[in-house]
């Protein structure tokens, strides 16, 4: 981390500034923003900076590879195969966590993986409330690739909108109003023009969708897909409530459900590289490591660290019962290198990736941070500390 820029930073915070930072950051939204958001972003140096490009760049060629559908395959679960598949993602996250090497080298080890959006709308709106509330140097960008706001949102538009109209394109979750990430649908409608609809505000006729925008019916060329389906898993009966939009439709998906599953923690037995923990299917476990308390056991289908075995004891493995749907990874140890006024915090740095069809190759374009002090990334385990949760990085220019 960019010791300079950190010791600017705290020198200058103070609780009053970080509380009209939040009214700021608030101010004009439709709904209060649902998760925390962290006292101070990051700021790393050069040197990190390529070293996660380096290892951004490593699993994006696998991704890219010719049979990479081929290996991904079994990823996808039956019961939420979307047809209609296209031929790459239009996002890609990448978290890694700040960590040491054997040598006490500072390095990104990668933790998640997902095909699938993030926060590309709220992130901007983020950088520019901390930039203005705490002065934060016109060095220091957010931006990958020599992006600035203007081109990154045109990056963003032509990924989710394409050759449409904005009102040809809708933003969808489940009941999409009621969702924590509901504040960077909106910041996100805010940049590109596109609304904002639920699953059940869908309207199929014949092959086709549509919504209701302003009293009229309006025909939907593609969503903006936001919709996991894990959060519909309990509810058996939603196909028969709402459009069943796992059927042939016409209808282009931006990015298409089925990566979701394909970029997961799914793929990671497939990746190579300094910066990939070791990791295995556990059925393909030929014998049990003698050193336990180095790994952490994973479903490949539960997400937001749901289900995650992080102390392993002696019996867990032999207890599960559908190997095929577990990994087990090498334990990652982050290291509390940012430096807040009262000790050190973890950090975690999601690398942001856009492919708008016609792109020979994904975009590295912008960054999300998280912060924490509990024993995992993640807010129920850190309820209770402060300089923790949502954030983000800046970069020298």
């Amino acid at each position: 981390m960019n010791p300079s820029a950190r010791k600017t930073y705290n020198e200058n915070f103070t609780e009053e500034k970080y509380a009209d930072f939040l009214v700021d950051l608030n101010t004009g939204l439709k709904n209060p923003i649902e998760f925390r958001i962290a006292e101070t972003p990051v700021f790393l140096t050069d040197d990190f900076k390529e070293k996660l490009v380096h290892a951004g760049n490593e699993i994006i060629a696998t991704i890219r590879k010719p049979n990479f559908k081929e290996l991904s395959e079994r990823a996808v679960p039956d019961k939420w195969r979307v047809a209609n598949e296209n031929g790459h993602p239009h996002f890609i996250a990448l978290d890694f966590g700040v960590c040491k090497d054997e040598a006490d080298n500072i390095v990104p080890k990668l933790i998640e993986m997902q095909g699938f959006p993030s926060l590309y709308g709220f992130q901007v709106h983020l950088a520019e409330n901390y930039r203005h509330t705490f002065n934060i140097h016109g060095n220091q960008t957010i931006y990958f690739n020599d992006l600035s706001k203007s081109s990154y949102l045109d990056l963003l538009k032509k990924t989710i909108i394409g050759p449409y109209q904005p009102n040809e394109v809708v933003i969808m979750d489940v009941e999409a109003p009621n969702q924590k990430t509901a504040v960077d649908f909106y910041i996100t409608e805010g940049y590109i023009g596109t609304p904002v609809i639920s699953l059940a505000d869908l309207i199929q006729e014949g092959d086709q969708l549509f919504y209701m925008n302003e009293g009229e019916k309006k025909r939907i060329r593609r969503i903006y897909n936001r919709l996991i389906f894990d959060e519909i898993e309990s509810d058996q009966d939603i196909f028969t409530k709402v459009v069943d939009i796992r059927q042939p439709l016409d209808v282009e998906w931006i990015t298409h459900p089925n990566w979701f599953y394909r970029i997961s923690k799914f793929t990671m037995p497939f990746l190579e590289g300094d910066h990939i923990p070791k990791t295995q299917f556990l059925y393909e476990l030929k014998e049990v490591p003698h050193d336990l308390e180095n790994y952490v056991l994973k479903p490949l289908f539960s997400f937001s660290g749901q289900g995650v075995i992080i102390d392993i004891m002696d019996g867990d493995i032999e207890k599960i019962k559908d190997p095929e749907n577990w990994i087990l990874q090498e334990k990652v140890s982050y290291e509390p290198i940012l430096q807040a006024p009262d000790g050190g915090v973890k950090v975690e740095i999601r690398l942001l990736y856009l492919w708008p069809d016609g792109d020979a190759a994904p975009t590295l374009a912008v960054n999300l941070a998280r912060l924490s002090r509990g024993k995992m990334i993640g807010v129920r385990y850190n309820k209770d500390f402060d300089w923790v949760g949502g954030t983000i990085a800046f970069m020298h220019k």
